[in-house]
C-alpha cells in the first residue's frame, strides 16, 4: 500500500548528529570525537559543574519544589537573572526590553525568527559565511519565502575574520529592515570574533543601513571565562540609543545543562508599551508551540544567578572550563609545530571558544575519520573539548599525516558561493 508520505522529498540526517552516532558506534581504541559541541573533562567524560551539583542537592532537599506548570513567559527569577547577566544591571531594568524563557538557544532563535517574520517582514536574513548549521533551518521553517543571504566572515586564504568583506557586502546588498544574525562571542564554527573597534563599526553599520541585529549568545562566560568580556558586543549595541535588537540567550554551554534546554529571548524596543505588546505576541507563540517552558534547568540557573555565593562558585567553574579549552588549543598548536606539519597554524591560537576551524579540507576530514577514527565535520570544525593531554598527540600526528598525504584542494566546500 502506498503511504500518504511517499511523495515527500528525501530527507537527510543532520550532519553533526549523524557524526555523533557514527562515533558512538566506533569501538576502535583510538577513537576521538571532535564534533559534539559539549564540554568534556580531562578524562573525556561529561562534566557536571560543581555549582550545579550543589544546587541540585538544594532543590532535592526543598519540600516546596514541585512539577507545576511555569507561567507562559517562564520562571520570573530566571528571567531577572538572565536579563542582568546579558544586558547589564541598568539595561535589565529597562521596561522597553521584553524577555521570555525559551527552549534553549535554539528555541530563542526560533521565536525571534517567528516574531521578526510577522513584525518586521524582512526581505532577507543575513548569516555569516559560515554559521551555525541550524540558523538557516530555523529561518526556513519560520518563512521559506524570506531570502537567506550570507555575508563574508571567514577568509580561507589567511584563516582570519573577513571584516572588510562583511561590511562591503552589507553596504552594497542589504536593504532597510533586513535581519542580520550576529554571534555575540566565540563564533560558531570558526572561533573568530570581531575586535571591539570592528564591533563598533558593525553597530554603526546596522544603524545607518537600518538593519535589525539579532545576537546569538551561546557562550557567555564559557568562551573566555569572563562574563563581561563575552557580552561586550551586546552591551555596546545596547548603548546605542534607539537601536532595536534581539538576543537569543542559551545556558546549555555555560551551565553544562545541555539536556535541560534553558534559554531566553530578549527584544529591545523603543518603549514600554511596544515591549508589552511584543511580550504578548511572544507568549502567543510559546502557547501555540509548547505552552510553557521546562522548569528544572531554569530553576537551577535562577538559583545561581540570584545568589552571590553560588554565582561566585559558578564563575570559578567557568574559568575551569574555559582554561582547559585554551590549554587544549595551545596543546594542539604546539604538537603541530613540533611535528613541522606543512602549513601555518597560528590561527588556532587567535580563535576563541570551544570550536576551531583548524584548516583541514573536506577530503582530509574524511581521511581522519576513515583511517584514524577521528570524527569532525567535513568543514574542518573541531570541538577542542574532545581533546585531552592523552589524545592531543595522536590527533596532531594524524592531522600531520593526512596533510602530508593529500594534495592541495580548491576552496573548501563549506564556503558558500
Amino acid at each position: 500500500m502506498t503511504s500518504i508520505f511517499s511523495s515527500l522529498p528525501i530527507a537527510h540526517e543532520d550532519d553533526a548528529f549523524g557524526l555523533i552516532r557514527l562515533a558512538k558506534a566506533d569501538t576502535h581504541p583510538s577513537k576521538t570525537s571532535l564534533n559534539a559541541g559539549v564540554y568534556r573533562d580531562e578524562e573525556g567524560n561529561p562534566w557536571v559543574l560543581p555549582v550545579v551539583k550543589e544546587v541540585k542537592n538544594i532543590l532535592h532537599a526543598d519540600p516546596t519544589v514541585n512539577h507545576e506548570y511555569l507561567p507562559i513567559r517562564g520562571n520570573a527569577r530566571f528571567l531577572t537573572g538572565a536579563r542582568k547577566l546579558v544586558l547589564g544591571a541598568a539595561e535589565a531594568l529597562n521596561p522597553a526590553v521584553v524577555s521570555i524563557q525559551t527552549v534553549a538557544g535554539t528555541g530563542a532563535n526560533h521565536m525571534a525568527a517567528i516574531l521578526l517574520v510577522h513584525a518586521l517582514q524582512p526581505k532577507s536574513v543575513w548569516f555569516s559565511n559560515p554559521t551555525w548549521l541550524n540558523h538557516a533551518s530555523i529561518w526556513e521553517k519560520a518563512d521559506k519565502n524570506i531570502n537567506q543571504k550570507w555575508y563574508p566572515y571567514y577568509n580561507p586564504a589567511d584563516r582570519r575574520f573577513d571584516f572588510r568583506g562583511m561590511v562591503k557586502t552589507l553596504e552594497e546588498e542589504s536593504q532597510p529592515g533586513d535581519v542580520v544574525v550576529l554571534h555575540a562571542c566565540a563564533h560558531n564554527p570558526t572561533g573568530l570574533d570581531p575586535t571591539p573597534d570592528q564591533w563598533k563599526a558593525i553597530a554603526d553599520l546596522c544603524i545607518r543601513l537600518k538593519l535589525f541585529p539579532l545576537f546569538d549568545s551561546a557562550y557567555q562566560g564559557f568562551a573566555s571565562g569572563d562574563l563581561e568580556r563575552d557580552s561586550w558586543a551586546i552591551k555596546h549595541f545596547l548603548g546605542e540609543d534607539g537601536l532595536e535588537l534581539g538576543i537569543a540567550q542559551s545556558f546549555s554551554k555555560n551551565f553544562g545543562l545541555y539536556a535541560e534546554r534553558v534559554g531566553a529571548l530578549h527584544i529591545r524596543t523603543t518603549s514600554a508599551d511596544v515591549a508589552s505588546n511584543v511580550g504578548i505576541l511572544l507568549q502567543q507563540v510559546s502557547r501555540s508551540e509548547f505552552s510553557t517552558p521546562p522548569a528544572y534547568g531554569a530553576t537551577i540557573v535562577a538559583t545561581v544567578l540570584n545568589d552571590d555565593a553560588l554565582f561566585a562558585k559558578w564563575q570559578l567553574d567557568l574559568k575551569t572550563m574555559s582554561s582547559r579549552i585554551a590549554q587544549m588549543r595551545q596543546g594542539l598548536y604546539d604538537e603541530l609545530i613540533r611535528l613541522k606539519t606543512p602549513g601555518k597554524w597560528d590561527h588556532i591560537l587567535t580563535q576563541i571558544g570551544m570550536f576551531s576551524y583548524i584548516g583541514v579540507t573536506a577530503a582530509q576530514a574524511i581521511l581522519l575519520k576513515e583511517q584514524y577514527h577521528i570524527y569532525l565535520l567535513t568543514t574542518g570544525r573541531v570541538a577542542l573539548t574532545g581533546l585531552t593531554w592523552e589524545n592531543v598527540g595522536y590527533v596532531a600526528s594524524s592531522i600531520d599525516a593526512v596533510v602530508r598525504q593529500t594534495a592541495t584542494e580548491a576552496i573548501p566546500s563549506y564556503i558558500i558561493t
